[in-house]
């Protein structure tokens, strides 16, 4: 079995991370954009052309699905993209976890980029999913981008700014871009230091997404499975590796121990 993931940057280590856990046998390819990154300034239409491309190199290696593993390429490339690609290559997008987020009746918030904040795919998912809960939504400028450089003090900065327009009575936070699960605990401390209750639950995408890819392929998870699964890289369709950020999260560092090369 082999998984495409594709984003513009590492944000899709986290479904990667999340594949190799659950089937250590896939072989996963990876599809990033270094060169056309970031994808949230660009307009709709540019940003779904450089995400067909990215597809379209992941295409080539024949693989049994593709996961778009960034929140902002499926709020504006779904559609694109799978009328290229299907049915041959089942396309799994990523959507935001704000229907568990919100089932509890709580308060929540969900942290997004500036293009997704207040979009109205994200008000669409508020109002199907939401209707009943508080939902506050929080842009958070700068941080995939801090994230994507590896740059702990940028990361600590945006985060915090993210952390001062969250509600410090929310109950659970929806991490709306795939970047932000790779700084999940620095998150968790910004949250913490101003909560004034219990500490909020946390709604990432990256498992979720991966189980239902596999869901489409109609399999399941095999952790037990040693480790056999092969990773290719490609970096704007060029071969590549794991770039040197990519281990300063576990994500990375978990292809990395199973073989990827990094450079």
């Amino acid at each position: 079995m082999k998984i495409a993931l594709m984003d513009s940057g590492i944000g899709l280590l986290a479904a990667a991370a999340a594949m190799r856990r659950l089937r250590p046998d896939a072989d996963l390819v990876i599809s990033s954009d270094p060169d056309g990154m970031p994808w949230g300034p660009r307009t709709p239409a540019d940003l779904t052309e450089r995400a067909l491309e990215v597809a379209r190199a992941a295409a080539a290696h024949r693989p049994d699905a593709l996961i778009v593993a960034c929140n902002t390429a499926s709020v504006h490339a779904l559609p694109a993209l799978r009328a290229e690609l299907e049915p041959g290559i089942p396309v799994i997008g990523t959507v935001p976890a704000i229907k568990p987020a919100a089932a509890a009746g709580g308060r929540v918030a969900i942290w997004a980029t500036p293009a997704t904040t207040g979009s109205p795919y994200q008000r669409g998912l508020i109002g199907e999913f939401a209707a009943g809960a508080r939902v506050t939504e929080v842009p958070c400028p700068g941080l995939a981008d801090a994230v994507e450089a590896a740059d702990d003090v940028a990361v600590a900065a945006t985060v915090a700014a993210a952390a001062a327009l969250t509600p410090v009575d929310v109950t659970d936070v929806v991490l709306g871009c795939t970047h932000y699960e790779l700084v999940d605990t620095a998150i968790r401390a910004a949250l913490a230091a101003r909560s004034q209750g219990a500490e909020p639950v946390y709604h990432g995408s990256a498992e979720a997404v991966a189980v239902q890819a596999l869901r489409r392929l109609g399999t399941g998870p095999e952790p037990v499975l040693p480790p056999t699964g092969g990773l290719t890289v490609l970096r704007s369709g060029r071969p590549g590796v794991l770039p040197a950020a990519a281990l300063a999260y576990a994500e990375g560092r978990l292809l990395a121990a199973q073989g990827a090369p990094v450079g």
